[in-house]
């Protein structure tokens, strides 16, 4: 295999492509960012090249068809899980969408692959945008809150909910001596969470809040 200058234009705007996909995940603060986009789509470009070389009369698909698996590891290792949910999916997407793109790149379709980075920064960007105004319109809460019993305490702060115009489902409850605990599921506009969020804190029957 000789060091072209196809070859050489090919690894560039793999490598081009992989930092403007790694600037955007960069910004974002995320776990993958520039370099290791790059890498990954340089990587991806290479080893495409190569199995197009060593495997042209039989096999040229043989290392490339890897590149799907192995990429598939490099994905899993940014997804993590927290008490704020499951985290890293996007992330983990956008590695295998910038391997399959340095794969374009290194099978010779440099402008299908080019356009496809302009298409995936643009979803990254139009998606969070998106993404913010559904969150403002609609987002889920858990709200845990531990306080003295009393007859009808859990009515009480159900009709608190309503009050804030949020939708809920109540969750488990459990009773310690003179203390109540429950739990509900409430979905409604950001706004309303908050002020029910706040109204909550300055409770002072509320022993303990979780939101």
């Amino acid at each position: 295999m000789e060091f072209t200058t196809e070859v050489a234009t090919r690894l560039l705007i793999s490598v081009l492509i992989g930092g403007i996909i790694g600037a955007e995940r960069e910004y974002r603060n995320k776990s993958a960012g520039l370099r290791t986009l790059m890498l990954i789509s340089l990587g991806s470009a290479l080893f495409t090249i190569l199995s197009m070389e060593i495997g042209e009369a039989h096999s040229p698909d043989r290392i490339a068809a890897n590149i799907v698996q192995g990429i598939g590891f490099v994905g899993a290792g940014v997804i993590f899980s927290s008490s704020m949910g499951v985290n890293g999916v996007t992330t983990a997407a956008t590695i295998w969408a910038t391997a399959a793109l340095g794969m374009c790149v290194g099978a010779g379709h440099e402008f299908i692959a080019l356009g496809g980075c302009i298409a995936l920064v643009g979803m990254l960007q139009v998606l969070i945008k998106i993404e913010t105004w559904i969150d403002k319109i609609h987002r889920v809460h858990t709200y845990k809150i531990e306080c003295i019993y009393e007859e009808n305490i859990l009515e009480h702060y159900e009709a608190l909910l309503k009050q804030h115009h949020l939708s809920f489902a109540r969750g488990r409850q459990s009773r310690i001596n003179n203390i109540i605990t429950s739990v509900w599921e409430a979905g409604g506009k950001r706004d309303d969470h908050d002020r029910f969020i706040h109204y909550i804190l300055k409770d002072p029957q509320v022993q303990r809040f979780e939101f």
